[in-house]
């Protein structure tokens, strides 16, 4: 989870192939209508983002029934947000990347090929909860590079205690 810019999509993928697990993109969840609508630097109400969290929440409840573990991205800014995808069926567990404006800003400019205006980030950054105390997940500042935030991921996974952890790298 995170806001744009935040690596969200590269840590995933490194993430999944590491552990061997299924992955998917959240954006592959969107309508048409919200990329459209993001492409054009509106951004998305918690009405447009309805049916795409719950569509996700639904993909990791397929996963979890076909007993699957799998790495989704999804920005889940809000607790609500989170809320929704915790109700899918099996464990729901949060990696925040986190990072300092001007880097998240500087990430989103320099990439190509994506719907996602820089011009957003800072109405996501005025919507984005960090996760709560009592949410289970790890937070991770993203000028680490990507390969030390997935090494601290498996290692802090596989110790016996769970939980909410905080990794500023």
């Amino acid at each position: 989870m995170g806001v744009a810019g935040s690596g969200k999509t590269t840590v995933a993928r490194m993430l999944a192939d590491r552990i061997g697990v299924e992955y998917a993109e959240a954006d592959q969840f969107h309508s048409e209508a919200n990329i459209a609508k993001m492409s054009a630097g509106t951004p998305l109400t918690d009405e447009d983002r309805a049916p795409w969290l719950a569509a996700i929440r639904d993909w990791l409840s397929t996963e979890a029934d076909a007993g699957r573990t799998a790495v989704v991205t999804c920005s889940a800014l809000k607790r609500s947000y989170r809320d929704v995808l915790r109700a899918a069926r099996g464990r729901v567990w949060f990696l925040h990347l986190h990072g300092s404006p001007e880097l998240l800003a500087e990430r989103m400019t320099g990439r190509s090929g994506h719907f996602m205006p820089t011009s957003l980030l800072p109405s996501q950054l005025a919507t984005l909860e960090p996760l709560d105390d009592d949410e289970d997940g790890l937070t991770a500042d993203v000028a680490a590079p990507p390969e030390e935030i997935v090494d601290d991921v498996v290692a802090r996974c596989s110790a016996p205690t769970s939980g909410r952890t905080t990794h500023d790298a």
